[in-house]
């Protein structure tokens, strides 16, 4: 068994391996690397083979999304510690010790973030991650250095190695036994908030995830589904929802789901209002897909359900109405949970 296998999943990304790929083989002497992929079209395996032989090739059967994707390639790995990365992200020098270090000292922390900064501008948090993630008590994300559009500079104000709620996809570390412990990610979700999920089900059984700012890299974000993409917008409100019914402890779950109903549809009018009709039906279709699927995402339920699940009880309200845009100002809210 490897100590820590860093498996980059793919999908029709040659370019993006052409320009990431050498740096973490350059700076993951402790690792097998692999790359998953999820039976591209185009060059991609063919220029791994050519170019770095010493990388592992795992050829899943079907484009089936980052949940499944994953899922399927892993069941072929064996390695005390994934590490799950993006094709877009360029590690440095040293990015693996301060993670293995922390799975050595800690034996109850499960899933491990590094600080994750913008590849295109290296100075400021990138919005899928920053320095870890923590969700309000109606499911809605949020991380250290990025609420909602809001990214924070880079100014060390989260140098530190702190417990999260959850950790980034875009670069995620979990202990193999744990990944299997909890089946992997959803693979219903296809992509998006699969990780906040699956970080959910490790907290409801006693896991701790972490935040380690020693290890530092570089994410491009929204390479293969980009920001703006109705498409994105669907996944991520639909399988929020998912998340929810799957999650939330049993005292007030309805009241929540009801009450994030609500503010998506306001999120639905702010988007008709500013002319983005394509984002507006792609909540709609959101809802619908939701109502389809709560009867099976219900039967999911754990037994086991974290009360202490949120930070603080409205992200929404905190940054449209009272204006707190970074989270310093949200921590420092009169909203804090206390369960």
């Amino acid at each position: 068994m490897d100590k820590i296998a860093v498996v980059i999943l793919n999908w029709n990304g040659v370019k993006l391996l052409e320009q990431f790929l050498p740096s973490v083989i350059q700076f993951s002497p402790e690792a097998t690397i692999y790359v998953a992929d999820n039976a591209s079209t185009d060059t991609s395996i063919t220029y791994v083979k050519e170019h770095f032989p010493t990388v592992k090739i795992v050829v899943n059967t079907g484009n089936h999304g980052f949940a499944q994707g994953y899922n399927d390639a892993l069941q072929h790995i064996d390695a005390e510690i994934y590490a799950l990365i993006n094709s877009d992200i360029e590690v440095t020098e040293n990015w693996l010790q301060p993670i293995l270090d922390t799975f050595a000292k800690e034996p109850k922390t499960a899933i491990i973030q590094p600080k994750i900064l913008d590849f295109k501008n290296k100075a400021f948090f990138e919005y899928a991650g920053a320095a870890g993630g923590f969700i309000d008590k109606y499911g809605y994300p949020f991380c250290r250095g990025r609420i909602f559009d809001t990214v924070e500079k880079d100014n060390n104000q989260y140098d530190d190695n702190c417990e999260l709620f959850w950790a980034s996809g875009a670069c995620f570390f979990i202990r193999s036994i744990v990944y299997k412990e909890l089946n992997g990610f959803d693979e219903g979700f296809f992509a998006h908030q699969e990780e906040i999920d699956l970080c959910w089900r490790a907290i409801n059984l006693g896991h701790t995830i972490k935040y380690n700012s020693q290890s530092v890299v570089y994410h491009v974000g929204g390479a293969t589904l980009q920001q703006g993409n109705p498409r994105k917008t669907f996944l991520n409100f639909r399988n929020s929802l998912l998340m929810l019914t799957k999650n939330l402890p049993k005292q007030g779950f309805y009241g929540i789901i009801f009450a994030r109903l609500v503010l998506d549809g306001i999120a639905g009018v702010q988007f008709f209002v500013q002319g983005k009709f394509k984002h507006t039906w792609a909540i709609i279709k959101a809802h619908f897909s939701f109502y389809s699927l709560f009867s099976e995402y219900y039967k999911k339920r754990s037994i086991f359900q974290t009360r202490k699940y949120y930070m603080i009880k409205s992200v929404v309200f905190l940054y449209y109405v009272t204006k707190n845009r970074v989270f310093k100002d949200i921590f420092n809210s009169n909203q804090i949970n206390n369960p």
